[in-house]
């Protein structure tokens, strides 16, 4: 095989979990020669079957081998020996290799599918070829550099700083703000030149005066927000954060909007909200979220059937409609709505995955928890947008629970990064948490 490699002589390792990660992930280095082992194959013929991303990934990978595999002429290539050449100018080859060898087992005498792939770039980096290792598994990365290999995260999709990670809400104070204070609450809309990203929020403070505006580009203007007057179903926010968050919530101008903010901030409660004040815009309201589970128990390991089984998971969702319903009171006409609203099915509760192949239109999304997302996942979920449709998505950066993701690489922050630029779409990060001081202790000092 390594007679094949290009000339390069630089050779990348993909692990399983890259692939499951983004299964167009081979298409993300050129001019190199890319290696997958077979034990990857193995590894990914076991997550063929299931509805979740990392099951679909699983199938279009060994979709776009076959095919892959169908196209390259037999003559001058193949996947097993000789390589096939890339749309990307790279050289896709399947590694099956041989035994481990007894210096390699002296170190790791253990047969994982983890220690074979490492072998794999052990073997080739003995050709004195450069081998990197891409994987998304810390501990993985640690074994191999302990043997000398060179490796690396997968990072395509991964933002550089999170410390420049657009907020969305720029504070001016002082002086600068003095005639944007005095002017915009009279004047309602200020033309101005700026550079700055459309529909971001300037909170502008002088003395002990405030005023909220939001930029528009299109319209080249500053325009007033009316944080004071701002409610969504009985919901007042409860600071000038939250006031921005519902003014983007609220705007039937803005098809996607993102929420971040620390545990207590008020995301899902903002956003569940808007949509039920907005609910006669829309044909319909979902509430969605990952089904990711703690302490390694799946679904199978909760009793039930399918729907017993996802209550625990969508349960978060279900406590904020109870907030809104006891802030309206159970006699309430707004009260009573939800409860119709729920019967009819205008509002629908359900597992991400059950959104994939569906055509949303004229409906309200509210995805929580998105920072479980990868951003694959984030695509899928937004290119389901039909006529009309409405997506919101909430999370916390810092509460990820995919072992696989990070606050860099996660699909709630690389959607933030990748839509900044976008008349389309709003952010905002709340910092103030304002479920009680016990939960803002926590979120700060933990």
């Amino acid at each position: 095989m390594t007679k094949n490699f290009l000339a390069n002589k630089k050779v990348f390792i993909f692990d399983t979990n890259v692939i499951l990660h983004d299964f167009k992930s081979i298409f993300s280095f050129e001019e190199t020669n890319i290696v997958i082992p077979i034990t990857v194959l193995e590894e990914i013929d076991k997550f063929k079957k299931g509805s979740d991303t990392i099951n679909f990934n699983a199938r279009e990978f060994i979709r776009e081998l076959d095919t892959i595999s169908e196209k390259c002429d037999s003559s001058k290539e193949d996947l097993f020996y000789r390589g096939v050449l890339l749309r990307n100018r790279s050289k896709l080859f399947i590694y099956v290799g041989k035994d481990e060898s007894d210096d390699f087992r002296e170190i790791f005498s253990e047969k994982t599918p983890d220690h074979k792939i490492i072998f794999c770039g052990f073997a080739i980096k003995k050709e004195n070829y450069r081998v990197v290792l891409i994987t998304k598994d810390i501990n993985m990365r640690m074994k191999a550099k302990s043997l000398g290999i060179e490796t690396q995260d997968y990072n395509t999709d991964k933002i550089e700083q999170i410390s420049s990670l657009f907020t969305g809400i720029e504070t001016i104070s002082g002086k600068n703000a003095k005639d944007f204070v005095a002017t915009l609450k009279e004047k309602n809309q200020i033309p101005i030149n700026t550079k700055k990203y459309p529909n971001t929020y300037f909170y502008y403070k002088f003395n002990d005066e405030r005023v909220i505006g939001k930029y528009k580009k299109q319209e080249k203007s500053i325009f007033y927000v009316d944080s004071e007057n701002i409610n969504a179903y009985g919901i007042k926010p409860r600071n000038d954060e939250q006031a921005i968050a519902l003014d983007a919530l609220l705007d039937n101008s803005l098809p996607l909007v993102t929420i971040m903010g620390k545990a207590g901030t008020g995301k899902t409660l903002l956003a569940l909200a808007a949509a039920l004040e907005k609910r006669r815009d829309y044909r319909q309201i979902l509430l969605s979220r990952p089904v990711v589970a703690l302490s390694d128990k799946d679904l199978g390991y909760l009793p039930g059937d399918v729907n017993s089984k996802l209550d625990p998971y969508m349960q978060p969702l279900f406590d904020n409609l109870s907030v809104i319903q006891h802030i309206n009171s159970e006699e309430s006409d707004n009260s009573k709505n939800i409860k119709k609203m729920l019967e009819n099915e205008k509002i629908v509760i359900s597992p991400l995955a059950y959104i994939r192949g569906r055509s949303l239109n004229r409906v309200y999304l509210i995805v929580d928890e998105a920072q479980n997302l990868t951003p694959h996942e984030i695509k899928t979920i937004i290119t389901r947008a039909g006529e009309g449709t409405k997506i919101v998505l909430t999370g916390d950066i810092h509460q990820i629970d995919s072992p696989y993701l990070d606050e860099r690489n996660n699909g709630l922050t690389y959607l933030i990064d990748r839509t900044k630029a976008e008349v389309l779409s709003a952010s905002v990060t709340l910092e103030k948490g304002e479920r009680s001081k016990l939960s803002e202790m926590a979120a700060n000092i933990l």
